[in-house]
């Protein structure tokens, strides 16, 4: 319930991710790439007359107290992707601010990259992410791969990112209990320590937050069962996805993120319907 395609930062074309979705049996797959949905149509319709649920999806930054969180939007009704698109608009253009800074912080500091526009124009649809930055870096053997990149030169702490403003977590599971979608908060203990998301959560339960992740790649057995107890005491829906990319995260698989990763279908249903 957690992928992303070319159309963020992940590699796939939302075709290939129904394809490999199929070959390997998975009875459903979400497509929810950042602040975007504009792979959507073609997800839907590569997943017409085949034997599995294909769920409209969007991973939203947003903002909690000063700390980025990230929100998925799960069912999207298809008459809603031009509101969310005009919704992201005016984001997506900070972004792209953030992102050209990045690069020319990099280039100024001597980091001998392509500048923002070559990296733009050699990107599938024109579609800006940090990602490429990494990439540009790697091919000149700056860093060895996409995750150190993140963890090195692109994290906050390195000073050359400058992340955008966000808009707030209330306003986006506003605006997604709004279009009928329903509201799931990804992967949290990236974001939020345990108390953090013992305050945030009943806050987040009463303005209509319906799931929470509880199974993700990049959890412990131990980090599994406190999100699992922490979503069931606050009354939220089981929800769990690898967050896949295609080759820009090889080492997260398609439906069992490092290999361990089994999602029940009933959660599916539970969210659809909650």
């Amino acid at each position: 319930m957690h992928t992303h395609s070319m159309f963020s930062d992940g590699s796939d074309t939302p075709e290939q991710i129904i394809e490999k979705a199929l070959k390997i049996g998975l009875s459903a797959v979400a497509l929810c790439d950042h602040d975007c949905v504009d792979g959507l149509p073609r997800f839907l319709n590569a997943a017409k007359n085949k034997d599995i649920v294909a769920v409209p999806g969007a991973e939203f930054s947003v903002d909690y107290n000063g700390k980025e969180l990230h929100l998925l939007a799960l069912f999207i009704p298809e008459d809603a992707f031009a509101e969310l698109t005009e919704l992201m608009k005016n984001d997506t253009e900070l972004k792209e601010k953030s992102n050209r800074l990045l690069v020319e912080s990099l280039i100024g500091d001597g980091y001998d990259i392509d500048d923002f526009e070559t990296i733009k124009n050699s990107t599938p649809n024109g579609k800006f992410n940090r990602v490429e930055v990494a990439t540009a870096l790697m091919k000149k053997n700056y860093v060895s791969s996409i995750k150190e990149a993140f963890e090195t030169l692109l994290s906050e702490e390195a000073g050359y990112y400058k992340p955008r403003k966000r808009i707030t977590v209330w306003e986006m599971i506003d605006r997604i209990k709004a279009i009928g979608a329903v509201p799931v908060i990804a992967h949290p203990f990236l974001n939020l320590t345990e108390d953090e998301l013992s305050e945030f959560l009943p806050l987040a339960k009463e303005r209509g937050l319906v799931g929470m992740e509880c199974y993700y790649s990049d959890y412990t057995f131990e980090t599994t069962e406190r999100a699992l107890t922490m979503a069931k005491l606050h009354g939220l829906k089981f929800s769990g996805g690898s967050d896949y990319h295609g080759d820009n995260k090889k080492h997260i698989g398609l439906g069992i993120g490092r290999g361990n990763l089994k999602i029940p279908f009933e959660w599916v249903e539970a969210l659809k319907n909650n």
